[in-house]
């Protein structure tokens, strides 16, 4: 399961994130979403647990966590809509 966590600090690494989900399971990846031209964090990024009840209790217990004087949010990730979905979508009416 993907999890967008939000509200980092920016200056959270990687390896501090995933170091927070392991406690809850494994962690498949982790990535943080850097901005193009600084590369600094935009204070959000992506956990992927390979099983969902891991992933769900990771959720539970960290969404609201105070870590680094901010709070946390973890949520499930959307799945991300792309134009070729969209367009079948739209051919099928």
């Amino acid at each position: 399961m993907k999890l967008l966590i939000r509200n980092l600090t920016r200056n959270t690494t990687e390896a501090e994130l995933k170091a927070l989900f392991e406690p809850f399971g494994t962690v498949q990846s982790c990535s943080l979403v850097l901005d193009k031209d600084t590369g600094i964090s935009k204070g959000f990024g992506f956990v992927e647990m390979p099983r969902i009840g891991e992933a769900k209790a990771a959720m539970k217990n960290l969404n609201g966590k105070d870590v680094a004087n901010s709070k946390i949010r973890v949520k499930k990730a959307e799945q991300k809509v792309t134009k070729s979905n969209t367009d079948a979508a739209e051919s099928n009416e």
